[in-house]
């Protein structure tokens, strides 16, 4: 496994991958060295996050490669389908999973995504509107969407 540092807007960034694919990004709490060298393996994720931060890429073309069960797997999948600039609720979620009682394990699929950004979870808010757990802290999903949709943060449902 590779591993790299980059800073983003939002603080230092972790990225591990290797030929297989992208298997973690995360956002550090602390501040790390950045890393000289990117690994080649890396060299697309690194880019593409850059260019997201940038304002000129909505959508990720890199091969993933997550730890998670099925169920985790399944759950990221939707959350990849979230387009640019759009929200869904939890609930919507567990409905496209054909079962609503499914919400808790969904937000906690939602929550356990090794993917920032990347498999936008950020995307994701309460029933209600309101913007509810993520794990990067909600000031960094309130930036995100903001990002995303600087004028009024539009649902897809």
């Amino acid at each position: 496994m590779e591993t790299c540092i980059i800073k983003s807007p939002l603080g230092f960034t972790k990225i591990i991958g290797d030929k297989e694919g992208i298997t973690s990004i995360t956002v550090l709490n602390s501040e790390e060295k950045i890393t000289d060298i990117i690994p080649v393996e890396l060299e697309d994720c690194v880019i593409q996050l850059n260019e997201y931060f940038e304002g000129t890429r909505k959508q990720f073309d890199l091969y993933l490669n997550p730890k998670g069960t099925d169920f985790q797997k399944k759950v990221w999948g939707l959350l990849e389908q979230i387009p640019y600039g759009k929200t869904v609720s939890y609930l919507e979620l567990s409905k496209q999973l054909g079962d609503v009682k499914a919400i808790r394990a969904v937000a906690n699929a939602n929550g356990k995504n090794p993917l920032w950004i990347i498999v936008p979870c950020h995307r994701v808010i309460g029933s209600d509107g309101s913007l509810t757990g993520y794990a990067g802290g909600l000031h960094r999903k309130q930036w995100l969407l903001e990002h995303e949709s600087p004028y009024k943060q539009q649902s897809l449902f």
